[in-house]
């Protein structure tokens, strides 16, 4: 399954930070993929911290803007 917009939202926007909240039944893993976010890849900025409600797991992990958009376990 592909990233779908209507899942994605909006949790909180203050000083050029973005608090995101996606669900989806799908797994951890693929959402967590490089690339999954890409189609609004201009929405999200470096730093911006995402809530990732997937199918097998949940998770809050840090969005990282360059080529691709890509999310990692927070530090």
């Amino acid at each position: 399954m592909a990233f779908q917009n209507k899942n994605l939202s909006v949790i909180a926007y203050a000083n050029g930070f973005t608090l995101w909240h996606y669900a989806a039944d799908e797994t951890m893993s693929a959402i967590s993929a490089s690339g999954y976010f890409d189609s609004v890849k201009s929405l999200m900025n470096n730093g911006d911290v995402i809530i990732i409600n997937a199918s097998d797991n949940t998770s809050i992990k840090k969005i990282a803007v360059a080529t691709n958009v890509t999310v990692a376990a927070l530090a």
